[in-house]
This record gives C-alpha cells, sequence and structure tokens, in this order.
C-alpha cells in the first residue's frame, strides 16, 4: 500500500476557494472594481463612487440597482488588502458553515436593511436640520454592513469559552462608536451586527432538532459551499 502524500497547496487552495464560493465571486468584484476606481481620472473616481451609492438621491431615483451595486465597491482602493483577509477569516468560514444560499440570505438582508435604515436616519436628521441637506449626495458603499452581519452569524460557530470572548470584541468594536458621536454609518453597522446574531435561526445547530440539522447538513457537503462540519 503506498503512503497518502498531502495535497500540494495548489490544491488544498483550490478546494478552499471552490467550498466557499460566494465570498470569492464577491471579491473577486470588488478587486476589479477596485482597479476600475484606482485607474480612475478625479473626475471619472467622484461619479462612479456617487453613482454607486445608496444614498437618499440615488435610492429616491434608482432603488433597486443603487442597493445592489452599492455592495460590490469601496470607496479606497488601497483597503482592498484589508477586505481580503476579512472575507477570508469571517465571510469563507461563515459561508462554508451554513451554506452558500443561507450565508447569502443573512448578508443581503443585513446589507438591504442597514443601508435603508441608517439612511431613513439620516433624512430625518437632514429634514429636522440637524445635517446640511448636501449629506442626501453624501458617497455611501461599500461591504462592510454584511462583514458586519457575517461577523455575527461567526459568534455560533466558536466553542465556549471563546464565543463569549468574540462576542465581546465584536460588540465593543461596533458599539464604542454608537457611544461617541455616531455617523449614520456606525449605526448601520450595529443593526447589520444585530441582524447577523439574529440569524442564529439560520445556523446548524439551532433549534431541538440540531442533531438531525446537522446530519443533513452533513450529507449536502458533496456541493459547494456545504462543506463538512468540523468535528
Amino acid at each position: 500500500m503506498r503512503p497518502v502524500l498531502p495535497s500540494p497547496p495548489v490544491d488544498r487552495v483550490a478546494a478552499w476557494v471552490r467550498s466557499a464560493p460566494g465570498t470569492h465571486i464577491w471579491l473577486l468584484i470588488i478587486g476589479v472594481t477596485s482597479l476600475v476606481i484606482a485607474g480612475a481620472s478625479e473626475g471619472l473616481e467622484h461619479f462612479l463612487l456617487h453613482r454607486t451609492s445608496s444614498n437618499i438621491h440615488e435610492l429616491n431615483r434608482h432603488p433597486l440597482s443603487s442597493l445592489l451595486i452599492s455592495g460590490f465597491w469601496i470607496e479606497n482602493p488601497a483597503s482592498f488588502v484589508l477586505y481580503a483577509v476579512l472575507f477570508e477569516l469571517v465571510h469563507a468560514n461563515v459561508e462554508r458553515w451554513l451554506g452558500t444560499w443561507r450565508w447569502l440570505l443573512t448578508v443581503g438582508a443585513a446589507h438591504i436593511t442597514a443601508t435603508l435604515a441608517s439612511q431613513e436616519l439620516l433624512l430625518l436628521a437632514i429634514e429636522g436640520h440637524r445635517l446640511p441637506r448636501s449629506m442626501s449626495h453624501v458617497v455611501d458603499i461599500g461591504v462592510s454592513y454584511g462583514l458586519a452581519a457575517a461577523a455575527g452569524l461567526l459568534t455560533y460557530r466558536l466553542p465556549p469559552p471563546w464565543r463569549y470572548l468574540y462576542l465581546a470584541a465584536v460588540v465593543g468594536f461596533f458599539g464604542i462608536p454608537l457611544l461617541s458621536g455616531a455617523t449614520f454609518t456606525d449605526i448601520g453597522h450595529a443593526i447589520a451586527l444585530i441582524l447577523g446574531l439574529a440569524a442564529w435561526a439560520l445556523t446548524p445547530g439551532a433549534g431541538a432538532d440540531g442533531a438531525a440539522g446537522g446530519a443533513g447538513d452533513a450529507g449536502r457537503n458533496a456541493t459547494p459551499g456545504h462543506p463538512p462540519p468540523d468535528r
């Protein structure tokens, strides 16, 4: 019997990418749009960032497209490496655990809800003359709302006591800005985090039939986005 050799690094990387297809397709698109922004003139960059924003102005003109497109751009292309690391640590692990569709449902709902809620609060502040009307054109793009929701969901993936330490760190990271002059984006992050934590019912171990659900998840592992649960 010949010894089983470990898989080459390229094969392991390819297997990891296939196990979280949604995360890596999303990251690829963000990489492309970041290159577009990095190579654009100042005028074109200004146009693209504002046209793809989900701010009050664009939501009134193009509600559906602005909600969708805004999730594929980041304002500063230099931040792409940081986002790539966070996608691998957070999104990829949550997608592998939940499966692509449950992961996508959670982050998509969080992105839309946090965007609409934060922009509604901004509109109320503008109408109450607490903020200038020019804020209705503010750049509001990025992937951070979905990332905050996935970070909340990841809480349930960790065993105690790490779960509680991680939860305290995440709540502190997104909660402290609320106590020190929160912006509408900070409020959106907090809403997205709460939605991620509230999505516990989508996790494999939720409910009394968690064991049966775990077995069912294991049975779906032959397809991308449904990896075997770690033992």
